[in-house]
């Protein structure tokens, strides 16, 4: 019979394990884990953008990119650097509307007036965008 602690030959891990086997500096894209609670924690990591025009990267994965600048600020969703199911967040923090717009071939989706160019509402939005599909993003938050 099976031994149901075995998965394939690996020894399946308990909560404890989970907490006290990381390494401290793991990381989950980018978000440092704090190991020493009892539980599994993830930090959020940040992106400050303080320009006019910023394209997002793929160091921008699971990070919350916030835009503070006195003038209108375009974000660029660029091609062929996310996949499926990748999220990014942004949130303006300067009172210059944050907008985005679609790199080559990219195609976004929003409930914003301008659907395919989304903006962000006013000072202090927020937004996620998920990649959910090739080179298609969808932008939902506090858009207009």
């Amino acid at each position: 019979m099976p031994n149901p602690t075995t998965n394939f030959g690996w020894v399946m891990p308990t909560t404890t394990d989970l907490v006290t086997d990381l390494p401290a500096d793991f990381a989950v894209f980018g978000n440092a884990v704090d190991s020493s609670v009892a539980a599994y924690t993830i930090k959020l990591a940040f992106n400050a953008q303080t320009g006019t025009t910023y394209t997002l990267v793929a160091g921008d994965l699971g990070k919350l990119v916030t835009t503070s600048n006195a003038s209108a600020i375009t974000v660029t969703i660029p091609p062929s650097i996310f996949a499926a199911g990748n999220i990014i967040n942004v949130q303006s923090i300067g009172v210059g509307l944050t907008s985005f717009a679609a790199g080559a071939g990219v195609t976004i989706t929003s409930t914003g007036a301008t659907s395919a160019a989304p903006v962000l509402r006013a000072r202090y939005s927020a937004c996620t965008i998920i990649c959910t599909a090739s080179n298609t993003f969808t932008v939902v938050g506090d858009i207009s």
